[in-house]
């Protein structure tokens, strides 16, 4: 088998650090599961059990791997990994959530897994933006990453001209409209349109469909975005 290397966005290939995430590649996109790494040190506990019934269901090899982990981890408590195949989704004519030039990889893996929860399955991220299917990504999210559909798109034009019909919904400060109020005139399909952590979406996007806004107290001059995304999806979701 070729040697792993630590992760960079230009490999094929990553990793789903730690039991959960690892376990939720096997349910979900077992077909792209390739190796199973486990730590020495890795007690032989239920879920690590499970993960390995996952993995030799589905024929993706066990090596015991305590120097790649702590590599790829950066920690030496990382017990589990299993490494797989990048890919690309297609996203369907349900709503979306559009995330523009996201650069925290936290705020990425914690909005992916939020999305999910509140049944956002069709994500587009505009770049230049954070990778997705970096390691630590993947972690965040908790591996919902892998019930997702996922697509990068150069531009937002890239996406619109895809997309055309979706009713956007930008969220800023700047011409925008309450999200209680936004969200009585909403017409669907839609897709919720995030900017980045610190410097927000582009003043044009005022102009894109209906822009709307959380109001909160002049204490602080923001809320942090994946809070930010969580709300709105909430707020539309259950609208």
């Amino acid at each position: 088998m070729p040697s792993l290397e630590s992760y960079t966005r230009n490999l094929p290939y990553s990793y789903a650090l730690g039991l959960f995430p690892a376990s939720e590649l096997m349910r979900k996109r077992p077909e792209l599961a390739k190796r199973l790494l486990v730590s020495s040190k890795a007690e032989n506990s239920e879920g690590l059990q499970a993960l390995r019934e996952l993995c030799q269901k589905h024929h993706v090899r066990e090596e015991n791997a305590d120097r790649v982990l702590s590599r790829i981890s950066g920690k030496d408590n990382c017990f589990a990994a299993v490494v797989f195949d990048k890919f690309q989704g297609e996203l369907t004519n349900g709503n979306h959530l559009v995330l523009h030039h996201p650069s925290d990889k936290g705020n990425l893996g914690t909005m992916l897994r939020t999305a999910l929860g509140f049944g956002y399955t069709d994500i587009a991220i505009i770049r230049p933006a954070a990778d997705a299917f970096d390691p630590h990504v993947v972690r965040a999210s908790m591996g919902a990453i892998f019930g997702l559909n996922v697509r990068y798109y150069d531009d937002f034009a890239d996406y619109r001209c895809e997309f055309p019909e979706h009713a956007l919904y930008p969220f800023m400060l700047d011409a925008s409209v309450p999200l209680s109020e936004g969200v009585r005139q909403k017409k669907e399909p839609f897709a919720l349109i995030m900017g980045n952590e610190g410097s927000g979406l582009p003043a044009e996007f005022a102009q894109m469909g209906q822009a709307v806004r959380i109001p909160h107290s002049g204490e602080i001059d923001s809320l942090n975005l994946s809070i930010a995304a969580a709300i709105g999806m909430y707020i539309f979701k259950e609208e």
